[in-house]
């Protein structure tokens, strides 16, 4: 059955892939929006990007909103140093024709909640939390019509990839997340604890580029340019793709194990500021709020996502 999705994204390299698979993927999941947030760059980059990317899908009918340009109650902290200052280094795209919708992403957000049935509308966010949380405190009448939410965030094992405790999407907008992470939606998280197990390596790489088309070559010079950051940082093989885990996930859930723990956000301590406190061995009687992922079949995951793309 075809799951209704917003994807909510600061797109970001990994986000663009993220966009490109849900476009490519019309039999499992119907776009309904794409609304922008800032965080990889601003917001004006970011709502840029969106366009940006489903123009390089052939995708133009795509809504795409801008939503809120800062977190909730803290300075935007953002990460050109990791996708560079467009937040789409690599590839050399156009700029976007498409306009955006005139509608403020989180007007749309709600609105959508509101007029589609009950328990058919899956959240996806790809980037900080504050056009999610915003709608929330807005219109608390939609949270309990949400579906799911299905998100990339948050780190336990990892620990952090931003500050020591955290990582960057819950960091930037830490009192987003806990609103989030409070709402009683159910919730789906892809942490680096299973982001940093889906590496693009060099064969995975230049099974990318060697798709007919413009996409799957885009997709290779993105990979390309943020992996550059990671292996300095990490001596991994390759760079975690982070946010096409959570589509992935849409599509095909078997690929993905974790557990159902209680995760709560720390807002208070600058040291472990977004910090994503996840009971994963149960030792509190807190109540479980998310499905917490650990790990992914890798394999399986480049598998979908190169087929995938090359629909394109």
């Amino acid at each position: 059955m075809t799951r209704k999705i917003i994807i909510d994204t600061d797109p970001g390299q990994d986000d663009a892939v993220a966009i490109l698979l849900a476009l490519a993927s019309p039999e499992d999941v119907q776009v309904l929006g794409i609304t922008a947030v800032a965080g990889n760059v601003p917001l004006a980059l970011t709502a840029k990007n969106a366009r940006i990317v489903c123009e390089l899908a052939g995708k133009p009918e795509t809504l795409v909103f801008a939503g809120c340009d800062r977190p909730l109650r803290r300075d935007l902290v953002t990460a050109e140093y990791v996708h560079g200052k467009t937040g789409l280094d690599g590839p050399d795209l156009p700029d976007p024709k498409m306009s955006l919708q005139d509608q403020h992403a989180v007007d749309f957000i709600i609105d959508t909640l509101r007029s589609e049935s009950p328990g058919t509308v899956t959240l996806c966010p790809l980037g900080p939390l504050t056009n999610i949380a915003t709608a929330f405190e807005r219109a608390p009448d939609i949270v309990n019509r949400v579906q799911e939410i299905v998100l990339m965030g948050g780190a336990y094992f990892e620990v952090g990839n931003v500050t020591p405790a955290a990582e960057f999407n819950i960091y930037v907008d830490p009192q987003a997340a806990d609103i989030v992470f409070r709402s009683g939606v159910p919730l789906v998280v892809m942490p680096l604890d299973v982001t940093h197990k889906a590496l693009v390596t060099k064969p995975r790489n230049d099974a990318f580029r060697a798709l007919p088309g413009d996409v799957g070559h885009a997709v290779a010079e993105m990979t390309d340019f943020f992996e550059r950051f990671d292996i300095h940082k990490y001596g991994s093989e390759g760079a975690p793709l982070h946010d096409p885990t959570v589509i992935a996930y849409l599509i095909q859930p078997d690929l993905f194990s974790g557990r159902h723990v209680n995760v709560q956000i720390e807002t208070g301590s600058e040291l472990t500021m977004g910090m994503t406190v996840a009971d994963w061995w149960g030792v509190t009687d807190a109540q479980p709020n998310a499905l917490f992922i650990g790990d992914l079949d890798a394999d399986g995951f480049f598998d979908l996502l190169t087929k995938r793309i090359a629909r394109l």
